[in-house]
């Protein structure tokens, strides 16, 4: 009986090492945890047996249990690194259109030929799908679709508004707005332009010119608009307003200018405040913005949208509560603001994943949009998992089911970018467990030995 007890705790011993021996040997393996050898004794009894003299029958392995405790995080330049902090794994699934599905903690992601999110092992991260806000329509894992970065570009969009604040010279010589030329800057005393984007993304300059009017009060100011170096017609923002050159009530035209160039009106105060934008009959537009008709072929000739229209946003206040802007100061000519909302072509420039797993891609032209967000997998027993390769692990019985959601929200924990989850194993631990584990393999085959010497005594007796 005593050589079988020995013999268990050989094996016990060894199982021991076996398993400290590959907790060593993956100290360096991304996302791995670390295993323990649990032991348990044997006892056996028959109903006939005297149960104050019996002795135990060995020692058994019951479990190699996982620990799923935190490991460090290693902080990286590849954004697509990924590292949990607290609860959860990543979903990964070996095919794109697999319901096979694996769960890891090890984020050393990368991109595929076809821009897919994938592992060391091919296997592609899963995430849920988004809204244009970011939010996640669902978070059910059998919704998570795969990750995939776009290599498309960011769609262009056209310009709608200018917003145009400045300082007009009070001191400037006033001129003859009859005699505007663009290219003389003898008759014009003022000017300032912004690049604006047609439909399809193609820039455009777009050219504000101001003339202090000499046949008006000195008060008053006369613009005009040029696009590429034509003019741009003009119209106030009434109701009903006509085409610049037409016959309605409110049409800016060219009562201002000679050669058929539509121009608009800018009255100031006597304390420098912008009043009032006009049209050419005299009346008044009431919020201030400047409202061109249909840009037209003739500017457009890359195919892009001809009816685009631009609105020139003056900052009118109304109610003259407020200095409004542009004004009329005893100072410099001085753009204090000038932005357009249209936007060129743009490209993939970057990509972002917050600790939410929320995965935005940025673009060369300032915009970035939401993509998926990466889904995080939990279960009521990590323990229960089933153990495979390549750091991985697959749902049983004895873990429940794969509960998904998404990051930093209820018991999950979060995701961060450009890091990795090291191996929990604690190098010195491990050693002096081995060593222990050692000791215990050499005093088991000590009793193995004794036991051996026993017998041979036994049968040496005549």
């Amino acid at each position: 009986m005593s050589f079988n007890i020995a013999l268990s705790g050989v094996s016990a011993a060894q199982k021991d090492l076996d398993t400290t021996a590959n907790n060593i040997a993956n100290v360096n393996t991304v996302g791995f945890k670390e295993s323990r050898a649990e032991f348990g004794d044997v006892y056996a009894q028959s109903l006939l047996a005297g149960g104050k003299t019996k002795v135990g029958d060995g020692v058994l392995t019951q479990e190699v249990a996982q620990q799923f405790s935190q490991g460090s995080l290693q902080f990286t330049n590849n954004s697509l690194d990924l590292a949990i902090t607290g609860n959860g794994f990543f979903g990964t699934i070996p095919e794109i259109d697999s319901r096979d599905f694996s769960f890891t903690r090890a984020g050393q992601f990368k991109l595929d030929s076809d821009n897919f999110v994938v592992n060391s092992a091919g296997d592609n991260l899963l995430g849920f799908p988004v809204n244009p806000d970011g939010s996640s329509s669902s978070v059910a894992l059998s919704t998570t679709v795969p990750v995939r970065i776009p290599d498309s570009s960011g769609a262009p969009q056209e310009t709608t508004e200018v917003a145009l604040k400045m300082n007009l010279p009070a001191g400037a010589d006033a001129v003859d707005v009859d005699l505007f030329n663009p290219d003389d800057p003898l008759t014009y005393n003022a000017a300032t332009s912004v690049t604006v984007f047609d439909t399809l993304g193609d820039s455009h300059v777009m050219t504000y010119y101001f003339m202090k009017d000499s046949a008006a009060a000195g008060n008053e100011w006369v613009g005009v608009t040029y696009l590429d170096d034509l003019p741009l017609e003009t119209e106030g923002d009434i109701p009903g307003a006509g085409a610049a050159g037409g016959t309605g009530p409110n049409v800016v035209g060219e009562t201002f200018l000679g050669a058929g160039v539509s121009g608009f009106r800018m009255t100031f105060s006597n304390g420098g405040d912008f009043l009032t934008t006009q049209n050419s009959d005299g009346t008044n537009i009431p919020t201030g913005d400047l409202q061109s008709i249909a840009v037209g072929a003739a500017i457009f000739t890359n195919g892009s949208d001809p009816t685009q229209a631009i609105t020139t946003n003056f900052a009118l206040d109304p109610t003259n509560a407020t200095p409004s802007e542009p004004t009329q100061f005893a100072s410099a000519f001085e753009v204090t603001s000038l932005e357009q909302n249209g936007l060129p072509v743009g490209r993939l420039t970057g990509i972002d994943i917050g600790p939410d797993g929320l995965v935005r891609a940025t673009y060369s032209n300032g915009t970035s949009e939401p993509i998926v967000r990466v889904a995080l997998i939990r279960f009521a027993n990590d323990q229960g998992l089933t153990q495979q390769s390549g750091t991985q692990w697959q749902e049983s019985i004895l873990s429940g089911e794969a509960l998904a959601g998404e990051a930093t929200t209820g018991t999950f924990g979060e995701i961060n970018s450009s890091a990795l989850e090291q191996a929990n194993v604690n190098l010195t631990t491990e050693l002096i467990d081995m060593i222990i584990a050692q000791r215990n393999f050499q005093a088991n085959s000590r009793a193995l030995e004794v036991n051996n010497q026993l017998n041979q005594t036994v049968l040496n007796i005549r």
